[in-house]
């Protein structure tokens, strides 16, 4: 699936290779590996339909890993403004590393 820019939180989509749905809750998130190292992830997302189970319930994944979208989340001036800026902050991250 190609993406241009980043989809607003609730968007529902299934990765490749995954049999469960996930649900975006937040966009261009860090995970610390244990070597002390930061990677960067377009999304983070939770089970769908479940919801928010507990913290390790939270999966990281990039635009180029989602296979099919489901539902776009809700999109008002203000969700468009943000994810505005959170693609330029990705964008900037990016280029840095």
């Amino acid at each position: 699936m190609t993406l241009n820019g980043l989809f607003p939180i609730g968007t529902v989509v299934l990765l490749k290779e995954s049999t469960k749905r996930l649900m975006i809750t937040g966009v261009a998130q860090y995970r610390i590996d244990e070597e002390g190292n930061r990677k960067l992830y377009d999304y983070v997302g939770v089970v769908f339909p479940e919801g928010f189970l507990s913290a390790e319930e939270n999966f990281l994944f990039n635009a180029d890993q989602i296979d099919k979208l489901y539902f776009v989340g809700f999109q008002d001036a203000e969700s468009m403004a943000f994810i505005e800026k959170a693609e330029e902050a990705l964008k900037r991250l990016r280029e840095q590393a």
